[in-house]
């Protein structure tokens, strides 16, 4: 990983265009291609990013570098560097994954063993789905053979979104699983990130952890 922090101004021309006025922050390039621009508020979320695949080229123009990255969509992310305040490279190597409690851990066993709750015809591929940037909790099929990507939570919030849709990125660009689809499964599942999940096309599924135990009906609820 790659840290700079940095004067700097930020043009993003794409879909839409937007604008980030000079100022001190922090630009992190990581070892997947991604490079995000931060500020020093928001807790973990960017100003604005560009997400794998894509290319950084460092240039210079009127007297002040000029990083500019561009995705396979040909979208741009422009980087004009005032003044560098630091810049260094950390080899982080392969991260181990989130350690999941044991409520967390429970539920995705129970949900692997009984898959078809999910609806009928589904079938298990694996659990634990290993992947270059970490293990997806559940691997299956639906009906129509097409595959499935499960993320499970104990609580469903935005950062949980963010995470299965970077298995998802990574997932579809293997001919062999592509096109999957996603499953935010959790046992409560927060406003904002239900509204996020279903924008990016992914299923909601409230988990019933006594019912998927037996200790009740079991019935899944899915929105």
């Amino acid at each position: 990983m790659r840290l700079v922090i940095a004067r700097c101004s930020v043009d993003y021309a794409g879909r839409l265009t937007a604008h980030l006025p000079s100022a001190p922050r922090l630009i992190l390039v990581k070892a997947d291609g991604s490079v995000s621009i931060h500020a020093d508020d928001r807790a973990y979320k960017p100003l604005n990013w560009m997400s794998p695949p894509c290319t950084l080229k460092e240039g210079s123009g009127d007297g002040a570098g000029v990083w500019t990255v561009v995705n396979k969509a040909g979208e741009k992310l422009i980087i004009t560097m005032e003044e560098v305040l630091h810049d260094s490279s950390h080899e982080l190597g392969t991260d181990p994954g989130l350690i999941k409690d044991g409520v967390e851990a429970h539920l995705q066993e129970l949900l692997a063993d009984r898959i078809e709750t999910l609806g009928e015809g589904y079938t298990l591929i694996r659990r634990e789905y290993m992947t270059a940037i970490g293990p997806v909790d559940i691997l299956c099929r639906d009906a129509s053979g097409a595959t499935v990507a499960v993320e499970i939570k104990r609580r469903g919030e935005i950062d949980g979104v963010e995470q299965l849709t970077r298995y998802l990125e990574l997932l579809n660009r293997d001919p062999h699983l592509a096109p999957v689809r996603g499953v935010f499964a959790a046992q409560e599942i927060k406003p904002q990130a239900k509204v996020l999940a279903t924008d990016r096309g992914m299923d909601c599924v409230v988990l019933d952890y006594n019912a998927m135990r037996g200790i009740e009906d079991d019935k899944l609820r899915l929105f």
